[in-house]
């Protein structure tokens, strides 16, 4: 479609390991948008209060340090990893790093303080604002930009989701469970869906799409297709 029908921004939400990240990134690439996502940002702060010894539960240290750290999500420059950005972190490349099961098992904490959550909102509206962008997260369209022009929430199944998990695990060099992935998923869903602060939910206006038991390519094609079909008028244009 033409691009001046296109929305200016695009929320994806949804729980972890949903194929929201995949999909947001290959949705980018196919509208020559730029891919933000958000859970990177959370995962960045979390790894940085592990490498300095802060507790998940030092609110307060982990406050300062969402304002204090330098991290940044950069578009791929030949990498051939498999990663789908490049996440910097105080000048290091932390990409796979976010994936550990320590940075799993503290983000759905780190990212429930107030503190941490207003200064992560101010630096994705910030990028929401310049517009042509796919952002990704929990709390995209309810949140950071509920005007958004077209709000998207893919899920899939706790189990198919511990089943790309682990994947990703294994491809890492780590040896997980499976039961105990699944766990996780379980209990992170929990606790994201029932924070005070910016829970886990669509957005009423949101476009639920589920991915289980289905390929990536085949849940762009069916964006493409709504896409299409509503024929967007980007916002703040006449």
């Amino acid at each position: 479609m033409q691009p001046d029908l296109l929305p200016d921004v695009i929320a994806i939400d949804g729980p972890a390991a949903s194929g929201k990240s995949t999909i947001g990134l290959m949705l980018a690439q196919r509208l020559g948008y730029l891919c933000l996502d958000t859970g990177s940002m959370y995962r960045a702060l979390t790894l940085a209060a592990i490498l300095k010894g802060i507790s998940p539960d030092n609110e307060n240290d982990i406050t300062r340090l969402a304002s204090d750290c330098d991290l940044a999500i950069i578009p791929l420059s030949g990498e051939t990893d498999g990663r789908h950005y490049t996440v910097m972190l105080n000048g290091v490349d932390v990409t796979w790093d976010l994936r550990s099961p320590q940075v799993d098992a503290a983000v759905s904490q780190v990212s429930t303080y107030p503190g941490v959550r207003s200064r992560m909102v101010e630096r994705q509206r910030a990028v929401g604002r310049r517009g042509r962008v796919v952002m990704i997260g929990r709390d995209i369209g309810t949140v950071v930009m509920p005007d958004a022009g077209l709000k998207l929430y893919i899920t899939a199944s706790p189990e198919e989701r511990a089943r790309r998990r682990l994947i990703d695990r294994v491809r890492q060099g780590n040896d997980d469970e499976y039961q105990s992935i699944l766990a996780d998923v379980v209990r992170r869903d929990q606790m994201d869906g029932s924070r005070v602060l910016s829970p886990m939910r669509p957005a009423v206006d949101a476009i639920t799409i589920d991915t289980t038991g289905r390929s990536a390519e085949v849940v762009i094609e069916e964006i493409m297709s709504i896409l299409n079909l509503n024929h967007f008028q980007p916002e703040g244009r006449a």
